[in-house]
């Protein structure tokens, strides 16, 4: 059986519900370390409407779950509930922002990598570039961490470059992933010559640049296919280039260093100011402007102290 109160969020800082769960003891520890992840000082102001609607969403999940016998479904439906800590996470939850494109029309900073997920979703995938061991000399001896270089896209037009180190393979990972996604930006595809069917290349030649490495990207007619390393043809393949010749120089032996002067590259194709983009510019309102009067009736500001419960909200 399993039973939640939702009544007793924030308790004691640890958990968001009293759960009981009548099967294995790892089972429940299991649950009670995600809500503990989830729920401790991450948050600062929330509204207590939002943290009731946690709470329901939440225990259906669970319970759902649970009842279904999959205890990883369980732990999963969990961090699956997901509670917007900036404004721009709030207004992407409440459907007051349609797509990316506006948040990178505004150039609105992405804090929240729940945002990422939740407009691309499953279209995004990841890959492992290169996971390297780093050292530091310590007085106790040699102190050895993992790099994880991690690019993410959806093979059309958007794409992302993490890189995070760790004392663990797997935390690195993870870590690498989520910042790849908070790194992910519009790609701009154009034509080689005439412009029929859809784009394919990038719109211009384009510069990226890190370290001694440079990266130089070259349109192509269609069917000439990446022409390239394999670490610039991921990235390439992932925004949704199709064709595109390449250059590079510099000691591109360095992995990271070249994976990130493509990246730089790849994100230079909205640099340019090209004949068909000298549109006169119509101002508008910011989201943050445009959604004021929603962002300070869904809000309020809540003070959570470690070892106090969430105070009733003020009216």
């Amino acid at each position: 059986m399993l039973f939640l109160n939702p009544a007793n969020i924030y308790e004691n800082n640890v958990t968001a519900f009293e759960i009981f769960l009548d099967v294995d003891g790892t089972m429940n520890m299991a649950v009670m370390l995600v809500f503990k992840w989830r729920t401790t000082p991450v948050v600062e102001e929330v509204s207590a409407e939002v943290l009731e609607e946690v709470a329901e969403e939440a225990a259906a999940a669970i319970a759902a779950a649970i009842v279904a016998g999959i205890a990883a479904e369980a732990v999963d439906a969990v961090e699956a509930v997901w509670v917007p800590v900036t404004k721009l996470g709030r207004l992407v939850k409440d459907l007051k922002i349609k797509s990316l494109e506006e948040i990178y029309l505004y150039s609105l900073p992405i804090k929240e990598s729940e945002i990422i997920d939740f407009f691309l979703g499953s279209a995004l995938k990841d890959e492992v570039l290169k996971i390297m061991p780093v050292q530091k000399q310590t007085r106790a001896g040699q102190r050895t961490r993992f790099k994880a270089f991690v690019a993410i896209g959806d093979y059309n037009g958007h794409v992302g470059l993490g890189v995070k180190c760790s004392k663990e393979v797997a935390t690195a990972i993870r870590g690498a992933i989520i910042l790849a996604k908070l790194s992910i930006v519009p790609v701009r595809r154009g034509y080689w010559g005439n412009k029929i069917a859809k784009p394919h290349t990038v719109p211009c030649k384009v510069t990226g640049r890190c370290g001694s490495v440079l990266v130089r990207l070259i349109p192509a007619p269609r069917g000439t296919g990446i022409v390239s390393a394999p670490v610039p043809k991921k990235l390439l393949t992932m925004a949704g280039i199709d064709d595109c010749y390449t250059s590079a120089r510099g000691c591109t032996a360095t992995l990271g260093n070249f994976a990130k002067a493509t990246f730089d590259a790849i994100s230079k194709t909205y640099s340019y100011l090209t004949p068909d983009l000298w549109k006169e510019t119509v101002f508008t309102k910011s989201p943050y402007q445009e959604f004021t009067d929603h962002l300070a009736k869904t809000h309020t500001r809540v003070s959570v102290q470690r070892g106090q419960p969430v105070p009733p909200p003020s009216t």
